[in-house]
């Protein structure tokens, strides 16, 4: 997965505790005991299953443990050639697609104003907001930033995103005000772009164990909109959403936009069409003469 894919050590860890599970679930020790039956009693045993909430997996967590089997068994086909059930045997369950959240212009602005600009750590959040809009961002990406990658003059950065594919992403003039702002008072010589104020001190000369966490992004992106009162609750891929939907909005073609959200499949990036369709539909009612009063 790390070598041949290019996938990140979170996806091979996932992988690992996805399969780890289908083996002590079904008390698996040889892999000629994979095969229909077993993985459609397997499937079962999911349903059942509850996380540590003590809720059922939802249809698309049960899918990402059924996905790993069937990527296990396809590398085993294909670079082991050993003898197994073939993998588009397991099925995947038909899931809702879930609708895609965006923030609205009030709500950008009321989260914008939340972080307190007098505090390093505000400074920090506000650049961090700002740079999940202007730039479509994945969190995880964003915090593998480091201050070198940062080329104000001409307002671009180059991102390394999933299956380690590099595409260019841009700053926008509030975003780079947000980081200028941030990084001026910013008088060490540490790599990472977004750094935390609070907890164990820096034993790493670079600051690599300052980095911020996925989760404390996510932490703090649901601080901001509890306390600007927001009835959506935002996650940082929410600000992703509104990225590519104000863009489609505003007229930019799909393709561009897929380039920008660094999609593999334009698949992908078709889901945003269905929240431009509502403007579509007031366009169509003002103008299309077939809306004329009789």
């Amino acid at each position: 997965m790390e070598i041949e894919k290019g996938r990140s050590q979170y996806s091979v860890r996932n992988y690992d505790f996805y399969l780890g599970k289908f083996i002590e679930i079904m008390s698996v020790d040889k892999i000629s005991q994979i095969t229909p039956l077993l993985c459609r009693q397997y499937k079962l045993n999911l349903s059942r299953l509850l996380d540590r909430h003590g809720r059922p997996l939802k249809k698309a967590t049960i899918n990402y443990y059924l996905i790993a089997l069937r990527s296990f068994l396809r590398y085993l086909l294909q670079q082991e050639d050993l003898k197994v059930m073939p993998p588009d045997k397991i099925e995947l369950i038909k899931t809702d697609e879930s609708p895609v959240k965006v923030l609205d212009d009030e709500g950008l602005a009321k989260m914008f104003k939340q972080p307190n600009l007098q505090k390093p750590n505000g400074l920090r959040d506000r650049a961090i907001l700002e740079m999940l809009f202007s730039t479509g961002l994945r969190v995880a990406e964003l915090i593998g930033l480091n201050k070198s990658e940062i080329n104000f003059k001409s307002g671009e950065i180059s991102v390394l995103g999933k299956g380690k594919r590099i595409r260019v992403v841009f700053v926008s003039q509030q975003s780079e005000w947000a980081l200028k702002a941030y990084l001026a008072h910013r008088d060490d010589e540490y790599r990472p772009l977004f750094i935390r104020y609070r907890g164990k001190r820096c034993a790493d000369p670079k600051g690599e164990d300052l980095r911020l966490t996925t989760r404390s992004v996510q932490k703090m992106v649901k601080f901001y909109a509890q306390k600007a009162g927001l009835a959506l609750e935002p996650s940082p891929h929410t600000f992703r959403h509104t990225f590519a939907t104000d863009l489609l909005r505003a007229g930019a073609d799909l393709r561009s936009v897929q380039e920008m959200l660094g999609h593999k499949n334009v698949a992908t990036t078709q889901r945003y069409t269905h929240v431009t369709n509502p403007q579509l539909r007031s366009i169509h009612q003002k103008f299309h003469p077939g809306n004329q009063p009789v």
